[in-house]
């Protein structure tokens, strides 16, 4: 029996951009180039990433111009908050990706090289949603990472022993 695990699509009324700025308006701060660079960077492709990857991407876009660590930081704070970006703690390491316009998902997460695949199960969804109900509680999302190691690497013989390494 073959399951369907893709992500479907979400429509949505706003580019990220619209609605980051709309975000930052009703906090009585003002639009700037560098936190729009951030935003159509981030928005530009679509992949997993943390600060580190996000500030050499834009100084490889920029030409050089360096876009500061505390704005990428701020800004990437302030993408979560605003709903634009989902944040995730993987072994200590802060990873984002889209939330905005991207369905309900989880993730299969590689211990060894760091790959993260996404995944849709309805199965989850209505286990979600049973058990939101058995504790009458109103369910508004979730987050499920499951670790292992993914099959690159599980052929990857691994050296355990300190006489394999001589």
């Amino acid at each position: 029996m073959s399951r369907d695990f893709s992500l479907g699509t979400v429509e949505v009324a706003l580019s990220p951009l619209e609605r980051f700025e709309e975000f930052v308006q009703s906090r009585g701060k003002r639009r700037s180039a560098q936190r729009t660079a951030i935003v159509e960077q981030v928005f530009s492709r679509h992949d997993h990433f943390d600060a580190d990857d996000l500030l050499e991407q834009l100084r490889e876009v920029a030409g050089g111009r360096a876009v500061s660590r505390a704005t990428v930081y701020r800004t990437l704070n302030e993408l979560v908050e605003s709903g634009l970006l989902r944040e995730m703690d993987l072994k200590g390491r802060k990873v984002y990706e889209h939330d905005y316009g991207y369905p309900q998902h989880d993730h299969l997460h590689c211990q060894r090289c760091g790959k993260l695949i996404e995944f849709s199960s309805d199965e989850i969804k209505q286990i979600r949603e049973a058990v939101g109900r058995e504790h009458q509680f109103r369910v508004l999302g979730h987050q499920l990472i499951i670790n292992g190691i993914c099959s690159e690497c599980s052929r990857t013989k691994r050296r355990t022993r300190p006489l394999d390494l001589i």
